[in-house]
Parts: structure tokens; C-alpha cells; sequence
């Protein structure tokens, strides 16, 4: 199926879920963004309600929600923030193996919650079609709790979403991928707020300074950073500055991984 097919095949699920109010699970990343524009021109037509609603978690970067908040804002459409204590109410403190599973649980038992209340039956959340071929113990919580992936059952890919995005002119359609900050950590690592913030912290500047995708992963002491591989020059070019940053958060030492940057680099021995 190529892109074209697949743009026919999305428009005609989103004009299908349209007839009805729609519950969205609205992270201000670029998947759920571009759900968001498409159910909100759909809606146009039926007058019915979608309702973008932000899980604000202790474990997600905190600009996260300020994104969330400005993009529901330049579409217009309904913005519901829920906050939630992930690691103690999705009992994930020891950063379990299936803590994606977890909290999948626990978010979208609250949306299911929450829409009970708006007497909405139809929620959808932005799972791609890559989300499907990696690690992603989360999507059985979705599956085992009805919600629908309009974005993954239309195969859209990541680079697809992002190409659709453009197309629409959505702010965010270049944004990098941020899940959650429990990913930083081995698995039976004990998490807690103080370490996650300092890894949120170093992350920031790293964005703040010109680096695309980062991800400073935690193994007790050691900060270990994961770029792309056409930025490692210029990282290395401010090796002072990187050290003098991570080692005042906090972090003794610091190595660059020369595998760069790669998503769930934490899941390897699960994949093995």
C-alpha cells in the first residue's frame, strides 16, 4: 500500500469514527497532533465533539504539557488535563519489565473513566505502524481495553505521520519522539522523581544547545549519551561544556555511546 492509499484508508476510518464524540489520548507529540487536525476538520462536518486529553505524568519532561497545551490551542479543539502519579498508582517504582504495560493500564483506565463521564464510547490514541515492530509491551494494554489506533490500523509509519503533518502544517511535525523518562534506566532500576528530573535537566540543554535527538541514559553514575551520528563531532568539538554541565547535575562520569542514538536501546536483552 503506498502513502497515497493509506492517506484514503485514514480519511476514511477518521470520517467513520466522526460520527460520534471521540475521547483522544493528546501528548502534543506529532502522532496524536496529527490525529488531533484530522478529527477536528472531520468534526467540522458531523458537529460532534473530540475531546484532546493530556495524561500530565511526574515521569514525562514537563514541556511536555506546555506543548500539548499550545498545539490544542492553534487547532482550536478541547483541551482536558488529567495529572496522575505514574510510578506509585501504575505501581512501576522498581521500573519493571513490563512497566510500559503498566502504565498504558493505568492512563487509559482513567480515559475509559473519563469519557464513561462524557458519555463518550469511541477513544483513540496514536500508535504507528513502527510501534508495532519493536518492543511495545503498551499496546496490549490498548488492545485489551478497546481503544482504537486509527494511525497503526491505516499502516501508517513514523515518517509517514510526520509527512502528513507537514502537509497540514502542524507546529509540531518535526518534533523528536519523547517517552517517558522511565526509559533512561536499566529495568529493575529504582526510580524516583529526584533522578528522573536530572536526567530531564541534562536532556534539556542538550535540546537547548542544538542537538536533535538525546538521550542520556542513567547507569548509576554513569551518564551514557546517545546522539545522532552526524552530531557527535560537534559534541565532542564541546566535550568541556558537556562535562562541566553533567557532572554539576550530578553524574560522575560520562561517556558518549558510539552506537548513537537509537530507540529503545534499554530493550536489548529483552529482544535477545
Amino acid at each position: 500500500m503506498n502513502y497515497e492509499e493509506k492517506k484514503e484508508k485514514i480519511y476514511k476510518k477518521i470520517e467513520d469514527l466522526s460520527q460520534n464524540d471521540v475521547v483522544l489520548a493528546f501528548s502534543g507529540g506529532v502522532d496524536s497532533s496529527l490525529l488531533l487536525k484530522l478529527f477536528s476538520e472531520a468534526m467540522k462536518k458531523t458537529g460532534k465533539k473530540i475531546y484532546a486529553v493530556t495524561i500530565h505524568t511526574k515521569i514525562h519532561p514537563m514541556k511536555d504539557l506546555e506543548i500539548s497545551k499550545k498545539v490544542a490551542k492553534e487547532m482550536g479543539a478541547e483541551h482536558i488535563v488529567i495529572g496522575i502519579d505514574e510510578l506509585k498508582e501504575a505501581g512501576i517504582e522498581d521500573n519493571p519489565i513490563d512497566r510500559c504495560y503498566l502504565c498504558k493500564k493505568s492512563i487509559f483506565e482513567k480515559l475509559k473513566k473519563l469519557a464513561l463521564d462524557l458519555d463518550v464510547k469511541i477513544i483513540v490514541e496514536g500508535t504507528n505502524e513502527d510501534d508495532l515492530h519493536v518492543y511495545r509491551p503498551g499496546i496490549k494494554a490498548i488492545k485489551e481495553l478497546g481503544i482504537k489506533s486509527p494511525l497503526a490500523d491505516s499502516n501508517f509509519t513514523k515518517e509517514e505521520v510526520r509527512k502528513l503533518a507537514k502537509e497540514y502544517g502542524i507546529s509540531v511535525s518535526n518534533r523528536p519522539s519523547t517517552p517517558c523518562m522511565a526509559t533512561r534506566f536499566p529495568y529493575g532500576t529504582k526510580l524516583d522523581y529526584e533522578k528522573i528530573r536530572k536526567v530531564e535537566d541534562a536532556e534539556k540543554w542538550f535540546r537547548d544547545n542544538g542537538f536533535y535527538n538525546i538521550r542520556i541514559r542513567v547507569h548509576d553514575n554513569i551518564a551514557r549519551i546517545e546522539i545522532d551520528k552526524n552530531e557527535m563531532t560537534l559534541l565532542l568539538e564541546r566535550k568541556e561544556e558537556v562535562i562541566k554541565n553533567l557532572k554539576e547535575i550530578g553524574y560522575d562520569y560520562i561517556t558518549l555511546d558510539l552506537e548513537g542514538f537509537r530507540s529503545g536501546s534499554m530493550d536489548i536483552n529483552i529482544k535477545k
